[in-house]
């Protein structure tokens, strides 16, 4: 898949140094309140999905997400997304990236669900464009408040 800004490949373990060095602050906050510094959970995330992919933008890797399989009785998955400052600014590109990305997901599980920051305001504007529930219940973890999110079909 590509954009005039974006384009993805299969995620590498190659990525996830390259990645981790520059993720966004609320990123790095999320990953730490799970007890995982930036290269842990990628390498965790990586290491437990279904499929990964790794987003460039200019030729340079400033993201990866993916989707992690939760309950296969329940048909239920976990998407994630750890990102640079850099690729959040391609929100038009991700927009589009997204919808066929999430599509994918759906093929392997009707229910997609985690959880993000309540602070993390780009991420929760992208999630319900990309037409996900957000939870109006706020919990803590690690001292960072989180909602939950979700899509099903």
């Amino acid at each position: 898949m590509k954009t005039k800004g974006v384009s993805l490949i299969p995620a590498s373990p190659a990525h996830v140094g390259r990645i981790a060095n520059k993720l966004r602050a609320i990123d790095k906050a999320e990953c730490a309140a799970r007890g995982r510094g930036p290269k842990a959970a990628l390498r965790l995330a990586l290491r437990s999905s279904l499929w990964a992919l790794t987003a460039f933008v200019d030729g340079e890797p400033e993201a990866m997400f993916g989707l992690s399989p939760v309950c296969t009785i329940t048909d239920r998955a976990c998407p994630w997304f750890l990102g640079s400052d850099r690729v959040m600014k391609q929100a038009r590109d991700l927009l589009l990236i997204g919808t066929e990305v999430i599509e994918h997901m759906h093929r392997h599980s009707a229910r997609l669900e985690n959880s993000v920051s309540v602070d993390n305001a780009a991420a929760v504007r992208l999630l319900r464009r990309w037409g996900f529930t957000i939870d109006d219940h706020v919990f803590e973890v690690g001292g960072v408040r989180f909602v939950r999110f979700w899509r099903e079909i």
